[in-house]
């Protein structure tokens, strides 16, 4: 595997676990998934032009 490949698995493993599904986390909204799906689509766009 390569270092991009590790990367985006990670960076989806995180943006399932920002998931708010807990109860405590509910008032957080969007805010955590959403950052680290922007982060996730930044990085797949530097993959696709092999930055990484």
């Amino acid at each position: 595997m390569t270092l991009s490949t590790i990367i985006i698995v990670l960076l989806i493993l995180l943006l399932i676990g920002a998931i708010p599904a807990w109860p405590y986390s509910r008032s957080w909204g969007a805010y955590p998934s959403g950052i680290l799906g922007v982060v996730l689509v930044i990085v797949i766009i530097l993959v696709l032009m092999r930055v990484f």
